[in-house]
């Protein structure tokens, strides 16, 4: 049976295809904007970690922590101290390795460098790595950001 009207024009067929494509397009350049502007998590202002992952590591060795949904490392350092860094780079927000031979930090996104202290020293980082306060408690390492706030 052959029908004698279609139920839908080429045109309007076209017309739907095109509106939808560039409804889709705008979607896709609209909602990394908006979250740049709200952001779809935020940042804990302090994690707790165990102590004892940590105790035995060697010095100019990092290992990572969770940051709220970002990486965190908490490197050893020469005298025995320990650092924390927000393992991001401040460039674009990539993943940011430690590479222990040449004691820096390295973004393979763009080709950004740190050096162990997390300064930038080569390629697009704005800024230096964001560094995190640790103090100790009992059987944990307390890992915050700006000032700490007790229940005194």
């Amino acid at each position: 049976m052959k029908v004698k009207q279609s139920l839908i024009t080429r045109r309007r067929f076209l017309n739907g295809m095109l509106g939808g494509w560039l409804g889709a397009l705008g979607a896709s350049l609209i909602v990394p904007m908006v979250r740049v502007v709200f952001p779809p998590y935020r940042e804990p202002d302090e994690v707790a970690v165990p102590f004892a992952d940590y105790v035995d590591m060697e010095p100019n060795t990092v290992s990572g922590f969770a940051w709220g949904s970002k990486p965190g490392l908490l490197k050893k350092n020469q005298d025995g101290t320990l650092t924390a860094f927000v393992a991001v780079c401040t460039h674009l927000d990539c993943n940011v390795t430690y590479l222990p031979e040449r004691r820096r930090f390295f973004c393979a996104c763009h080709d950004g460098w740190y050096d162990e202290s997390g300064i930038n020293i080569a390629g697009p980082p704005p800024s230096p790595l964001r560094t995190l306060n640790i103090a100790r408690e009992e059987d944990s390492l307390i890992i915050f950001q700006g000032e700490r706030k007790t229940d005194e």
